[in-house]
């Protein structure tokens, strides 16, 4: 059955080599046209057109920005494949001929810079390649793929705006779903691992309330600056004091703001933070102690009420099916040299492609896919200097077109026929 499965997979991708042009194309076009979560319609719609000209059926709209794709090709499995399709609020620092210089009004009505600062591109252009391979190879496979371009990852609102706008309940159930994302690492190189893969992602913004006053009589006033640098000095005793040292959580504070006006208490002051987590158990308890932080040094304050907690976005763990991610596993070794498919550790980046699978009651599994340079990168850790190459959310964040564009579309074909040739 191994054979037959890379047999299936060779054939698909037999046609891979002429259309790499035309996804180089599809990739610098979306770099350069980015936009930000749920106004994603040219991309959408650039991903449509791709789809009803290979024969899919294709619904649009769904979640806002949604595009489902269906190819029935006879009795067989149903495989999900996703893309997300939004990018970020950041100016493109990457000197590429085709970077962004596109902006935006972001969702508070603030004109923004806007770049494709995670790869959501490369991840459309993937799964453009990936849909027309099969749709041009329907004798090496059986079965009903379905194709997801998913808006908003980015805020954690693209998947349940899908699910909600009934996903579920108009497309056939998928025996698996399956997703990648490129990151830092060497280009072409694959890595998955069976469990949590990506950490549960916590966003929360915290108003504290004081009294204003003159800053020469500061007794006149309770002071929502000295409120917020006490709590978040006292938040960083979280992890290290209440976080066993064989757990793991990242709590970081990315907005401290008060005051206009150097000589002026303000009324209030605002906290913006982030918690990364890979247990549930220790979620719970982190989210706890920042609340009792939180309201305790407001009351040490003597705030004059309570301070407000709300919630800004919220990823749960992605968690692969061990007996799916073992099936990806074993076609991918049967596919790439054995150097360019390795174990991977979970990750502190934080995604919601998990609720497809979780809310659906389908195995998923998800792998990451390297996007630098490979002797660029094998110098950097050979120097000990791999922090000095740009993440995603970096403004030179820039995947090596060639192999990594390539290696995502292999992949996806070889993962998706390790069900569909069966």
């Amino acid at each position: 059955m191994s054979d037959a499965i890379s047999k299936a997979s060779a054939d698909v991708l037999a046609h891979l080599g002429g259309l790499l042009s035309d996804l180089e194309a599809v990739y610098k076009d979306l770099h350069a046209h980015p936009e930000l979560s749920m106004q994603e319609r040219r991309t959408a719609g650039l991903a449509a057109d791709h789809l009803r000209a290979a024969g899919y059926e294709v619904s649009t709209g769904i979640g806002n920005t949604g595009v489902v794709g269906l190819l029935r090709n006879g009795e067989g499995p149903t495989v999900m494949l996703r893309a997300d399709m939004d990018a970020l609020p950041v100016q493109e620092a990457t000197g590429l001929p085709y970077a962004s210089k596109a902006t935006s009004i972001d969702s508070a009505g603030k004109a923004v810079p806007v770049m494709h600062a995670c790869g959501h591109d490369m991840h459309v252009a993937w799964l453009i390649g990936a849909t027309t391979l099969f749709a041009k190879s329907r004798d090496a496979w059986k079965g009903t793929l379905m194709a997801v371009f998913q808006p908003a990852e980015e805020t954690a609102a693209g998947a349940q705006a899908m699910i909600g706008d009934g996903l579920f309940q108009r497309f056939p159930k998928p025996d698996v779903v399956l997703g990648q994302h490129v990151m830092v690492g060497p280009s072409g190189v694959l890595s998955s691992r069976a469990g949590v893969i990506t950490s549960a992602g916590d966003s929360l913004q915290i108003r504290m309330f004081g009294r204003g006053a003159h800053g020469s009589m500061a007794q006149a006033g309770i002071d929502p600056v000295v409120m917020a640098a006490a709590t978040v000095l006292r938040l960083q005793g979280i992890v290290s004091r209440e976080v066993a040292a064989n757990d793991a959580a990242v709590v970081t504070i990315g907005v401290l703001q008060a005051g206009t006006k150097e000589n002026v208490i303000p009324d209030e002051a605002l906290i913006k933070l982030n918690v990364r987590t890979y247990d549930e158990g220790v979620r719970t308890r982190v989210l706890a102690a920042i609340e009792r932080i939180v309201n305790a040094e407001a009351a040490a304050s003597g705030a004059p009420r309570k301070p407000e907690i709300r919630p800004l976005d919220s990823y749960s763990l992605v968690t692969n099916d061990p007996e799916a991610t073992r099936r990806v596993g074993d076609a991918f070794r049967r596919h790439f040299p054995a150097d360019r498919v390795l174990e991977a550790k979970p990750t502190t980046a934080s995604e919601d492609f998990g609720c497809f699978g979780a809310e659906w009651g389908a195995p998923s599994v998800f792998w990451f896919v390297g996007g630098n340079d490979p002797d660029i990168y094998a110098k950097a850790e050979k120097d000990g200097t791999l922090g000095d190459i740009p993440t995603n959310h970096n403004p030179r964040f820039a995947p090596l077109i060639h192999p990594t564009l390539q290696a995502g579309v292999e992949a996806m074909v070889v993962a998706a026929q390790a069900w569909l040739s069966s």
